[in-house]
């Protein structure tokens, strides 16, 4: 299984976090909002998971680990 580039699922994260913040603070702002959700479906496709939540919750197990796939 090929396994994605953990330097990019970090940046990816961070990305997440910080768009998630943004729309937090800016929940009618439409370019705040499609910018979030490009970036969690983005993480969604590179984690192979259906949800935004799971796609996170994968990345941040597979960052933490020494190994092992998402």
């Amino acid at each position: 299984m090929l396994l994605p580039d953990k330097p990019q699922v970090i940046r990816l994260l961070h990305r997440y976090h910080a768009w998630e913040r943004r729309l937090l603070t800016a929940p009618s702002n439409p370019v705040v909002r499609r910018r979030f959700e490009d970036t969690a479906y983005t993480l969604c496709i590179l984690m192979g998971r259906r949800t935004a939540r799971e796609a996170v919750l994968a990345a941040e197990r597979y960052v933490s680990s020494g190994t092992g796939g998402p």
